[in-house]
């Protein structure tokens, strides 16, 4: 009998297929699944015994911004310490490559405003040892990892280095600045690139509080520019868009697609609201899907297994009261200063007696809206009862929601947080979920450092939505974590256990997944803080073949590299 590298026994396999699950053994050599009946008496240098355990392909994340925390961090965690053996960066419109050394600024402030990144953590972890995407993916390549990542050309950037300021000033693009577009574009594709992203929404802002370079930058332009894209090399255009006309929106997808045969995709979330024939507009993108995947082009939404969650209070990025001028006068105080000082009846009045200067966009659309806050609970509950909001909790002490939110906050030493489910709050998430032409994505992982942590979202969907509700199979679900996402990227060597795939798995103690409550570290560049989250139950992480997790703690070995293009495709 042959001796493997390493040996998995017992387990009740998952494949990925969406078929039912198996006990079966898995044998796995160089890095590679060679047999999932390896027989008896087999041996090799590591046997992981994964009885009373699921075993899973390792999870593909395809919407992610690590794409400066590649740079310098060993670790994609929050992705990776949750499942993901692989994930896709670069996502709506935003990167730091390519760059001119005169625009570092531009694209910190561009990524501190749109994805929440401190500027001051960039500022320091960026070595900035390119200056062209394909001189980028070389940096990203020279570093050991523990997971796979892929990158996506981001617009914004690619319009600042053609354009300059007419760029960042969202100046109509010339037939020679489109001309030039495309050609870098073209050439970091060749580099390896996984496709183009951009960004369409008033949301994504600068941290100068300005719109990003592609806000609303002409549908023609991104048609044209789309062109560089080639379907048959299995590219991805990526979008983000606030849909204010829907059909011309989904219209640069569409023609990207009829010309080039890349694939689509697009942030799908329930927001509430309508499209201008009155139908819901997470139904109309559905209708719009259906029709384009009936003519033959691939267009996909990416959808999220739970609400956006963002948190807010004293240890996170940002609170209700974070830009009133009476809470930032106590900036430089240590935390136990600053407790004392908000604890003073004086300093409580005049707090709330102000408002906010310059803040958040989040901070912005949600300061007041007190129904739709949540204290957050251990642990936590991603879909909570409207009588528990502080609306509620603030009416039944007989107080006003903005007082009692202050003194929320001060409780548990300063560390007390509320969720607030921003968007996809809703009762249509399954349908989204599991329609054919979705993806379960949308994490986030790398961005909001200080405010959402979302990467558990896979997580989530096996505990929730499989093991606590039983509206989806355990089968489908892996199947949504995985093959799905993978395929959509041409990342055709995972997301399956099966011979000849990618040896990257999870093995997990079901009965006993649970996510932890997400905490705030200091371990980014420059001191600054993040949230990261755990989960009881992933018992192991494998990457092409090594194991990089064990009980949630990492093992040292980093056996991720940079994905150049589209895997196990014959082009």
């Amino acid at each position: 009998m042959p001796q493997y590298d390493l040996l998995i026994t017992g387990g009740l396999v998952i494949d990925g297929t969406g078929a039912p699950a198996r006990k079966t053994d898995i044998a796995i050599e160089a890095g590679r699944i060679v047999s999932l009946e390896p027989g008896r008496g087999a041996t090799a240098k590591e046997v992981i015994d994964a009885k009373d355990r699921i075993v899973t392909p390792g999870f593909v994340d395809v919407h992610t911004h690590y794409d400066g925390q590649a740079t310098w961090d060993k670790h994609m965690a929050p992705s990776s310490n949750l499942g993901a053996t692989t994930v896709v960066m670069g996502n709506c419109g935003v990167g730091f490559a390519p760059c001119r050394r005169e625009d570092h600024e531009v694209l910190i402030q561009l990524m501190e405003g749109v994805e929440e990144i401190p500027g001051t953590v960039m500022a320091e972890g960026l070595t900035w040892e390119w200056e062209t995407f394909p001189e980028y993916l070389d940096a990203l390549d020279r570093r050991q990892r523990d997971i796979d990542v892929a990158a996506l050309v981001p617009h914004g950037p690619v319009r600042v280095f053609v354009m300059g300021e007419r760029g960042i000033q969202r100046e109509p693009a010339t037939a020679a600045d489109i001309a030039a577009m495309k050609k870098i574009i073209a050439d970091s594709l060749a580099a390896g690139a996984v496709g183009l992203s951009t960004s369409r929404t008033l949301v994504h802002r600068s941290s100068s509080g300005d719109h990003v370079p592609t806000y609303r930058a002409a549908t023609e332009e991104l048609k044209q520019i789309g062109t560089a894209l080639n379907g048959k090399k299995g590219h991805v255009f990526q979008l983000i868009s606030d849909w204010e006309d829907p059909d011309n929106e989904f219209d640069i997808l569409r023609s990207t697609s009829r010309a080039t045969g890349a694939k689509g995709t697009f942030t799908l979330l329930d927001l509430g609201n309508k499209a201008p024939d009155g139908t819901p507009l997470w139904q109309y993108h559905l209708q719009n899907i259906e029709a384009a995947q009936a003519e033959g082009l691939d267009i996909r939404g990416q959808v999220l297994s739970r609400p956006v969650g963002m948190l807010m209070g004293h240890p996170a990025s940002m609170s209700p009261f974070s830009r009133r001028p009476g809470y930032l006068a106590l900036e430089g105080l240590s935390k136990e200063q600053k407790l004392a000082e908000l604890r003073k009846p004086e300093v409580r009045a005049r707090i709330l007696g102000e408002q906010n200067i310059n803040p958040h966009i989040f901070v912005q659309i949600f300061e007041k809206r007190f129904g739709t806050m949540y204290p957050l609970e251990e642990p936590i509950n991603y879909l909570p009862a409207a009588k528990d909001c502080v609306a509620a909790q603030a009416a039944a002490a007989g107080m006003d929601p903005l007082a009692w939110l202050y003194d929320y906050f001060l409780g548990n030493d300063g560390s007390n947080l509320i969720y607030i489910p921003a968007t996809n709050f809703t009762n249509n998430t399954l349908t989204l979920l599991r329609h054919a032409h979705t993806v379960s994505a949308l994490g986030d992982g790398g961005a909001h450092v200080g405010s959402i942590c979302d990467t558990s979202a896979g997580v989530f969907l096996l505990t929730k939505w499989v093991r606590e509700r039983g509206e989806i199979g355990l089968p489908e679900a892996v199947h949504m974590l995985c093959r799905q996402p993978a395929e959509l990227y041409s990342l055709l060597d995972r997301g399956l256990i099966a011979e000849g795939m990618k040896a990257d798995l999870n093995i997990i103690d079901f009965d006993a997944l649970a996510l932890r409550t997400p905490r705030i570290v200091a371990d980014l560049p420059a001191g600054g803080r993040r949230f990261v989250q755990d989960a009881a139950g992933m018992d192991v992480t494998i990457k092409s073949g090594q194991v990089i997790f064990r009980d949630g703690q990492h093992t040292g070995v980093l056996p991720g590299r940079l994905l150049r293009g589209a895997q196990g495709l014959v082009c």
